[in-house]
């Protein structure tokens, strides 16, 4: 075993206890003592908590080894004196377990496309320079930036350094195969095989099987997997089998952190309809009130007033790319012109009007209406969406035949109509406007498909002796699909990269490629020295522009220099 294996796989754990050291904490100061949060909601809410710090810290500081260090070393000591009063032993090593199994798809030669384009530079940025207005005008994909980077970027580590700038995604993927798994388990340990008891375990299975590559989670796959939790929770809310209290913390964490993954994950809000309905319906505006009680309701309100902020201070744009949020005037501000073009340019690609090997003529008539269809259906569904579904339908008739019985329940259900019925809005509106599976089509088709398979898969008895075996079967294969799939990536890997998971965990990095942003902006910043101290124009060769103002940078936009001149 290589010295670089042991460092990634010590900082891996270290990172997990760390992060889980943090969830302790805010569930001990600010939870309500009758709310019982497991070790993945703990998780969940020490990402929340610490992305937010992220956000506040960089307006004054760079996240680099010193800081990071301290981070960690906090988390750590804060895990080992609050473990004492929540330790639960096989909870622990179940966690362990868990985090175990998945670590295999952090090895990797390569990673997901976008990364070494702006996920790796933005996050890089995070940890050498405190904030600097404007840096949108460097690239349009700098202007929204995802708060994965930011979780991402306090994790440039001593040793290990830049190499864990993609676990956010593993940690937000193994907290939530955790709760959701303990979630099978305690309804099988009631022996409750009800509609959230299958919706659990089809949502594992899909998981493991669907996003088992870490390199392709960017910063879309782990948005959706925690609205896999998300819709458990408000399945579990509408079978009143939790309080409300506990109901409104999980979902004010974990919903803020899945729309602050992806601004257009704003649509998701469109899911508190039916939960306010239920509350009307149910009588209870008391609950209203709770709201107003609950800590991490103010602390989702402050995180989307910081996501907003670094959205202004990046781009001119509250919430890019929606024009109608974009102010102008600033001088670091993109053009209204600019935005509405990469909006078009960003709905083109997700109806697959722009792809490696084609670009249509017209953009803005191809993408109105519903002409883009026919082109979507050759280029995109017949490429990459038809695979999905074969494997979708593959997986939920493995499912009914599995645990069908001829024996039937009368089973009294809580209608989920309303439910249901805006799920089927989100759909259309993201077949609309972004049909892309990373765009949140991936669950959402899910979702549509498992919960009626959910509620037809209670009906049955399955108080048999072999219903244990039924369990173990599924979750044994698709923990082998999981470990196969990513065991056979890796040789292929070998095979094309040269690369040796043992010798070189590390994912590759391209010099001129991942760090060009970084000397860049040196290059600028130097340039502003430089021409500040002979007193010339700062017009260069560069496309940033530098000027400084009450001690930071600001990147002016072309064409608005004259008014800092």
């Amino acid at each position: 075993m290589s010295v670089k294996l042991i460092n990634l796989i010590l900082f891996y754990f270290l990172s997990v206890i760390s992060t889980l050291g943090y969830g302790f904490f805010f569930r001990k100061i600010l939870t309500d003592k009758n709310i019982d949060l497991d070790y993945g909601y703990c998780g969940l809410i020490g990402i929340f908590f610490l992305t937010i710090y992220s956000y506040l810290s960089h307006f004054f500081i760079k996240h680099g080894l010193l800081h990071n260090s301290f981070i960690l070393l906090i988390g750590i000591l804060l895990f080992l004196f609050l473990i004492r009063t929540n330790y639960k032993k096989k909870d622990l090593i179940f966690l362990c377990l868990v985090f175990l199994i998945i670590l295999i798809s952090f090895f990797g030669f390569k990673t997901h496309d976008d990364f070494p384009y702006y996920h790796f530079p933005y996050t890089n940025y995070l940890t050498t320079s405190e904030i600097i207005i404007g840096v949108g005008n460097y690239d349009p994909s700098w202007r929204y930036p995802s708060s994965i980077f930011y979780f991402n970027s306090l994790f440039y580590l001593p040793v290990i350094k830049y190499f864990l700038y993609h676990i956010g995604a593993l940690l937000i993927m193994g907290f939530s195969i955790f709760t959701i798994s303990l979630k099978i388990l305690e309804k099988y340990n009631l022996k409750k095989y009800d509609q959230l008891f299958f919706y659990n375990l089809l949502s594992l299975s899909f998981i493991f099987i669907f996003f088992y590559r870490l390199a392709e989670h960017g910063t879309d796959r782990s948005a959706q997997i925690l609205s896999f939790v998300l819709i458990s929770e408000i399945l579990i809310f509408f079978n009143k089998e939790e309080n409300f209290n506990s109901f409104s913390t999980k979902i004010f964490a974990i919903g803020s952190l899945a729309i602050s993954l992806k601004v257009l994950y704003l649509v998701y809000l469109i899911l508190l309809v039916p939960i306010i309905y239920f509350i009307y319906k149910e009588k209870k505006l008391n609950y209203f009130k709770d709201i107003t009680r609950n800590p991490y309701f103010y602390f989702s309100i402050l995180f989307l007033i910081l996501i907003v902020t670094i959205n202004f201070f990046n781009s001119g744009c509250l919430m890019y790319p929606i024009t109608f949020t974009c102010f102008e005037n600033f001088s670091w501000s993109a053009s209204l012109d600019d935005v509405l073009r990469m909006k078009i340019h960003y709905e083109n690609w997700s109806k697959a009007g722009a792809t490696p090997i084609f670009r249509v003529d017209n953009v803005e008539e191809y993408i109105s209406n519903l002409n883009w269809f026919s082109g979507w259906i050759d280029r995109y569904f017949f490429n990459k969406m038809s695979d999905y579904l074969l494997g979708l339908s593959l997986l939920s008739i493995i499912f009914y035949f599995v645990f069908y019985s001829k024996k039937k329940m009368n089973v009294k259900k809580e209608k989920l109509n309303f439910l249901y019925f805006t799920l089927v809005l989100l759909f259309l509106e993201w077949f609309y406007n972004h049909p892309s599976l990373r765009y949140g089509g991936y669950y959402i088709i899910a979702i549509l498909l498992f919960i009626p398979l959910s509620a037809k898969l209670s009906n049955f008895e399955n108080n048999n002796k072999n219903f244990k075996n039924k369990i173990f079967i599924i979750l044994f294969i698709t923990i082998s699909i999981f470990m196969y799939r990513n065991i056979d990536r890796i040789i292929q890997e070998k095979k094309i990269y040269k690369y040796s998971p043992i010798l070189n965990v590390y994912y590759h990095v391209d010099e001129n490629h991942h760090f060009r942003v970084e000397r860049e902006f040196t290059n600028v910043k130097k340039f502003y020295n430089n021409c500040t101290k002979l007193n010339i124009s700062c017009k260069n060769e560069n496309k940033l522009v530098a000027k400084k103002k009450y001690g930071r940078f600001i990147f002016v936009r072309p064409g608005k220099l004259k008014m800092y001149e």
